[in-house]
């Protein structure tokens, strides 16, 4: 079993910065890419940014500059920065992790439960 916790989430008005945490717990081997995706209303479930196990990164090009994705790899925990919020950026976040589980060292994508974002003007 395998589980992605996150936390972090709330209101915030414009220009400001929150901070999303995310744990993952359980069977776990290796954890290789981790990252955030974001859900609007209405909209497709997007991807924000991910961070692989080496470090490197990839942004959507409408958060570059101002969101950092990090993780730390002994608390198996991947977390993202968000500076200069903006009222676009008001969406349900998703913690997301390509885990290797150490019971059958099967690979597969975990999600957490999401954590609400709201930007408001």
């Amino acid at each position: 079993q395998v589980q992605l916790v996150e936390s972090g989430g709330g209101l915030v008005q414009a220009g400001g910065s929150l901070r999303l945490s995310c744990a993952a717990s359980g069977s776990i081997f290796s954890i290789n890419t981790m990252g955030w995706y974001r859900q609007a209303p209405g909209r497709q479930r997007e991807l924000v940014a991910v961070i692989r196990k080496g470090g490197s990164t990839m942004y959507a090009d409408s958060v570059k500059d101002r969101f950092t994705v990090s993780r730390d790899n002994v608390k198996n925990t991947v977390y993202l920065q968000m500076n200069s919020l903006e009222t676009e950026d008001t969406a349900v976040y998703y913690c997301y992790a390509d885990i290797t589980r150490r019971v059958d060292y099967r690979r597969n994508d975990y999600w957490g439960q999401g954590t609400q974002v709201t930007v408001s003007s």
